[in-house]
């Protein structure tokens, strides 16, 4: 007996937080809607989701689509992205050691020319 009466008290306190969020009124407006509503739709779930603001299947399915599309373009661009910079970091490695070899040949040039410049005692 005491189970019942739990039971009932959950109900009643779901039914209360329903009410007092505007879920029961927002659904009594819909399902009037759909009622009055002189040649029903094919769905009644989506009329339902359309009036309460939610994007119809048709919609949801082009969002999906256009979703997809972007990703595959988004995963183009990041391997693309990726290349570059490997290719980058490439031509930089590539600088450096130009850069490195220039600095030794122009330490070279810089002793032979001290040593043929520096007179001899």
């Amino acid at each position: 007996m005491r189970y019942k009466e739990e039971k009932e008290v959950k109900k009643e306190a779901f039914r209360k937080y329903l009410e007092s969020s505007g879920v029961l009124d927002s659904l009594t407006k819909v399902l009037v809607s759909l009622y009055e509503q002189n040649d029903k739709p094919s769905s009644a779930l989506e009329f339902i989701q359309q009036k309460l603001g939610g994007p119809s299947v048709s919609d949801y399915e082009k969002l999906q689509a256009e979703k997809s599309d972007l990703q595959i373009k988004y995963n183009e661009l990041l391997a693309k992205h990726q290349e570059t910079l490997r290719e980058l970091n490439g031509v930089k490695s590539l600088h450096s050691r130009n850069s490195s070899k220039d600095d030794a040949d122009r330490e070279t040039l810089e002793a032979e020319h001290t040593t043929l410049v520096t007179p001899h005692h």
